[in-house]
């Protein structure tokens, strides 16, 4: 059973939802302000957050960046605010969905259930990076071996760290993918993002660096992470 956390000040409202998710199957605790909000949060991490933007105590923007500080966990914001500036800054602080009142009761359910099976699927891929057990990975002049740990460039030794070869292995086997930093900090160092945390980047200056003219493979993709794209796929 996937556990909720509410987050809505207006009690008459925030009994119905409660009362429509529990009926879908849905363990639901509710707080009425930021403060208890985060409080909650820290007790018992929820599955999924459904969090208004209007509370009181602590507004619903500043409870979402304190999760965001140690949690990539699903946020559906609720907001009385139908201006799209108002929805992007929900968006950019890192909600995943945001939902304007009045709602209707089907679709707060909808979302709920896009939101967990995103959810699932993300976790599915990140097990399956994790444990992937492939057989000898090759590209171009470079060759990689899972089960050794053992990295060739060119006939020649490379020498990496076992995270510089997870996170090399991980790009080969996926080219063209972009990757976020919270991905590859959840897949590689099994750590969640923290906003100024460098792990990821510093990683990534050290690989280019020891793949030498392959490096420049490992493209940035702005305003999301990096991807792999190894020449033969460049256009």
């Amino acid at each position: 059973m996937y556990n909720i956390l509410l987050v809505e000040d207006a009690r008459e409202l925030a009994e119905l939802v409660r009362g429509e998710l529990e009926a879908n199957g849905y363990e639901v605790r509710l707080a009425p302000d930021g403060e208890s909000a985060l409080k909650l949060f820290q007790e018992a991490a929820p599955d999924l957050v459904i969090l208004d933007w209007m509370l009181p105590k602590m507004d619903g923007l500043e409870v979402l960046r304190r999760i965001r500080q140690a949690s990539a966990v699903p946020v559906l914001m609720l907001t009385a605010r139908k201006e799209e500036a108002d929805r992007v800054i929900g968006l950019e602080v890192g909600a995943d969905d945001y939902l304007a009142k009045p709602f209707g009761m089907r679709e707060l359910v909808a979302r709920v259930r896009a939101l967990l099976r995103r959810m699932e699927q993300l976790r599915a891929v990140l097990t399956a990076d994790r444990t992937a057990k492939a057989g000898l990975l090759t590209c171009g002049l470079l060759k990689l071996d899972p089960e050794t740990f053992c990295a060739e460039l060119a006939g020649a030794p490379l020498e990496l760290t076992r995270t510089e070869f997870d996170l090399l292995s991980l790009f080969v086997r996926n080219p063209g993918r972009a990757f976020s930093r919270n991905y590859l900090l959840e897949t590689i160092w099994g750590e969640n993002y923290i906003p100024g945390d460098r792990s990821v980047d510093n990683a990534i200056l050290r690989l280019r660096k020891k793949l030498e003219a392959l490096g420049e493979a490992i493209e940035t993709v702005w305003g999301i992470g990096y991807r792999f794209n190894p020449p033969d796929d460049r256009k």
